[in-house]
């Protein structure tokens, strides 16, 4: 950013400009070359130290939070990222003909057990290349990996090459990229270069200990997870696509809409039907949501959880930035540096996380027009975002810190008609731990001879029986009671009576 951006965010963002000096002063950045970490970083080894260049030339934003990773995972998600990525630029570079591109990518995940192999066949242009013409490095440091991780990294680009073959098979010299046509060859594609790459994700989690074993079982979560991932980058990124003789927006969403090709979409003499064609996108991406939210609240470690949880706010916030937004016709749109900051500082938990879904899930439905063609299916959809992170963080719950760790507490301020029963459950078990502890007391002083002993449950039991058939057996004298009742009034009518008589009697002896 330059001076006047920072001038300008200082004076319309001054939060976003916080957070930006926040993050650049107190962030602690892990130093791989650090002793205490060199184990696990590998960097004591140059092949791992060219690995680590590489990740960086890459993917900044990738390298950042892999670094971050607990352990030795930082390097094998490192060395899994790298793999991934040669495997990619394969599949993207428009110069390789089928010939040479198609059996690379079905045998490509041999390569990783081929000492010494690289590959320098690809186009001048293609930004990644070099990972693949420094291939043995990486072949070199994923030969060092546990082989339980290896098997998990060569599973994953197998079937990611052969999904990627697949679909370049089906190119044309008049369509040098394949079509994708319908939603459903839409989400499988996205499956192949991006679902696995959540399984693989899972599994390697799993693998080296640092998330629970079952997370490597939860193929549909991890998928979902990597769908909203590629989806949105698809999203942003048509005009890049379509400059690159690229396009991967299927025909059956902006077909509907009356264009004949993808170049159609960034004609500016139709920029609202594509802007139609364009929110129907973000409707696609937006239904893998609350399945991506499913996934991190499984996540345990904190490091892992981070890794997950960036890019998909991140992922959240894009689309939001780019919803309604012609923009992304012309250039590619990004969010501000400062706002990315923010969401790095909130995805550390499940709850702020799904906080920030919600929020700009509300967003976007703020920005839906009223001539909208899926304008009730942008309701159901923001609609279950706002239903899953109310049902699993209430907003009624107010979570705050304190000495014994994160505690919570009803929030009776906020008209929630929840609230007052919640309170009310509350007051209850506040009651019965009170009876409890009371209890507790009365056994201690038991205990100490300082009060009489209770009887075992059986005795307690049998005088509760005795007392109540003692109040069956014993019935009320009624008559006893009323001819009591009727002989006071008597009394009290006879002495009243006298107390009469000997007046009159006296005043009358009186007179005389």
């Amino acid at each position: 950013m330059g001076v006047l951006q920072y001038l300008i965010l200082g004076a319309d963002g001054q939060n976003e400009l916080r957070a930006l000096v926040s993050y650049a002063v107190w962030t602690d950045k892990r130093d791989l070359a650090d002793p205490k970490h060199v184990e696990a970083t590998g960097w004591d080894r140059e092949t791992m130290r060219r690995c680590w260049g590489m990740l960086d030339e890459t993917s900044r934003s990738f390298s950042m939070v892999i670094k971050e990773l607990d352990g030795e995972l930082t390097r094998v998600i490192a060395i899994f990222y790298l793999v991934l990525r040669a495997l990619d630029t394969v599949e993207d570079d428009m110069t390789l003909p089928n010939a040479t591109k198609l059996p690379l990518l079905r045998a490509f995940h041999t390569k990783l057990y081929e000492p010494g192999w690289h590959f320098d066949g690809s186009g001048p242009n293609e930004k990644d290349r070099q990972v693949l013409v420094e291939f043995d490095k990486v072949q070199a440091e994923f030969a060092r990996l546990p082989e339980k991780c290896q098997v998990v990294i060569a599973d994953i680009t197998r079937k990611m090459g052969a999904g990627m073959a697949d679909y370049a098979a089906l190119a044309t010299p008049e369509m040098p990229v394949a079509e994708v046509t319908s939603i459903e060859n839409y989400d499988l594609y996205c499956h192949y270069v991006a679902g696995l790459v959540g399984e693989g994700l899972s599994g390697l989690f799993a693998g080296t200990g640092k998330e629970r074993l079952f997370l490597a079982t939860q193929l549909t979560l991890s998928n979902s997870m990597g769908l909203l991932l590629q989806k949105t980058n698809i999203y942003r990124d048509i005009k890049e696509d379509v400059d690159d003789g690229r396009g991967f927006w299927p025909r059956a969403i902006w077909g509907k809409y009356g264009f004949d090709s993808m170049k159609e979409l960034v004609d500016p003499a139709r920029e609202k039907d594509a802007q139609w064609a364009a929110n129907e996108m973000v409707l696609d991406a937006l239904r893998h949501a609350t399945d991506a939210l499913d996934y991190m609240t499984l996540l345990r470690n904190q490091t892992v959880f981070n890794f997950v949880a960036i890019p998909a706010v991140m992922a959240i916030a894009t689309l939001e930035r780019c919803f309604m937004n012609p923009a992304i016709f012309r250039r590619n749109v990004k969010i501000r540096k400062g706002e990315a900051v923010q969401l790095i500082h909130k995805a550390v938990n499940p709850r702020d996380v799904a906080y920030v879904f919600r929020d700009y899930a509300r967003k976007i439905h703020a920005k839906v027009p009223k001539d909208e063609p899926n304008l009730l299916k942008f309701s159901i959809a923001v609609g279950k975002i706002e239903q899953w992170t109310e049902h699993h963080y209430p907003s009624f719950l107010h979570v705050f810190g304190g000495a014994g760790g994160a505690q919570t507490a009803i929030d009776t301020s906020t008209g929630d008609a929840r609230a007052p029963l919640f309170m009310q459950l509350a007051n209850d078990a506040r009651d019965k731990a009170a009876a409890a502890r009371r209890e507790q007391w009365m056994d201690e002083m038991r205990a100490k001879g300082l009060i009489k002993p209770k009887g075992t449950a059986e005795e307690e039991k049998k005088k509760l029986e005795d007392l109540k058939q003692y109040q069956e057996n014993e019935k009320l004298p009624y008559l006893l009671i009323i001819g009591t009742v009727f002989g006071v009034l008597a009394l009290i009518a006879g002495l009243g009576g006298l107390v009469v008589w000997v007046i009159v009697k006296y005043a009358d002896d009186g007179r005389r």
